[in-house]
């Protein structure tokens, strides 16, 4: 089986060292399909340049190549059987044209809670869209998505075995929408330390939640990646997860780097079928489901009971569960099989 796995225009490199979405996704399934056994050509110029030594890559868009063109040959010719692509593609006019030429199969992945598809995208056959939760199944329900846990990848993010870690992590991108401040009240409630590991995207969140935020019980790690990234999650004793109430969780990497690194999970939810409930099982967290019309205080204070359930359940279970639930060959094999 011969993979063309494309990048898109975007500001994190591929593979990202440390964060990024759909640039992480794209890298676990260049892994994946290669462990399965597959071909695997990397498209597009935003790929590292030092790939080229181990992987063959082809830096074209699709969405750049011209009608007849000798590129589109070459393109057709190579023979693709499935091209996995960033979810706004099979709805770019420009970059479908081209794909249709190829009579090859092409796969997404929805890493957003509001992008619009064409009403024509996805088949469920030849195009395909997969979806993390059923919260997202249920969004996308006009586009015949298939139920898939993402799998994600960076750059030397090798997990080391399980062992029983100390203080509580929490990890992300720092704003209102990931709402990290009732993560450090979860952990004040529970005289824990917690260190905050992500980059700021907004300041004046953190000031209005500065009491929280500058407490002793609060340790700021900033923005990691690579091995300093997989030791802060597998040092730990719980990740906490959280999320503000009218947000939207397309599919988190959280859930996968969590446990693979053997740390079981807290998660803050405020409705039932999130990504929480698709990731997480008695063996690897504890889910609190709040009223999304309950102050923050009552939200930490749950919270601060599923840190105290997880916190008893055994890493190494949590680590052989989560390397098989987010394998990238198994995602691959799942993902490039036609649905029924």
């Amino acid at each position: 089986m011969l993979v063309g796995v494309c990048d898109f225009p975007g500001s994190y490199a591929f593979p990202p060292a440390g964060y990024g979405g759909i640039e992480r996704w794209l890298w676990a399934v260049a892994v994946g399909a290669r462990a399965a056994g597959a071909d695997v050509h990397l498209l597009g110029p935003g790929w590292l340049t030092d790939l080229e030594h181990d992987w063959v890559r082809k830096p074209v868009r699709l969405e750049d190549i011209s009608t007849g063109s000798l590129a589109e040959r070459e393109l057709h010719d190579t023979g693709y059987d499935l091209l996995v692509v960033g979810h706004e593609y099979p709805s770019l006019p420009a970059w479908t044209r081209t794909w249709n030429e190829l009579d090859c199969d092409v796969a997404t992945f929805q890493h957003s809670p509001v992008f619009q598809h064409t009403a024509t995208a996805f088949d469920g056959q030849r195009s395909r869209l997969y979806c993390y939760s059923p919260e997202m199944i249920e969004r996308y329900a006009d586009h015949r998505p298939i139920p898939e846990l993402a799998v994600h990848l960076g750059l030397d993010e090798e997990e080391p075995p399980a062992t029983a870690g100390t203080d509580l992590v929490w990890l992300g991108r720092i704003d209102e929408e990931k709402a990290p401040h009732i993560a450090v009240r979860a952990a004040q409630i529970l005289g824990r330390r917690i260190r905050i590991v992500g980059p700021v995207f907004d300041e004046a969140y953190v000031r209005r939640h500065e009491r929280l935020f500058s407490a002793d019980h609060v340790k700021w790690i900033g923005e990691l990646g690579g091995p300093a990234k997989t030791a802060a999650i597998a040092d730990a004793s719980v990740f906490v997860y959280t999320y503000a109430r009218t947000y939207v969780e397309a599919g988190a990497a959280v859930f996968g780097e969590s446990l693979r690194a053997g740390t079981p999970m807290a998660a803050l939810t405020w409705r039932e079928g999130t990504c929480a409930d698709a990731a997480l099982c008695d063996e690897t967290g504890a889910v609190a489901v709040v009223d999304p019309r309950e102050e923050d205080e009552t939200a930490a204070r749950r919270l601060a009971d599923a840190i105290e359930q997880a916190e008893s359940l055994d890493h190494q279970r949590v680590q052989a569960i989560g390397m098989q639930r987010f394998d990238p060959a198994r995602h691959f094999q799942a993902m490039s099989a036609r649905s029924c």
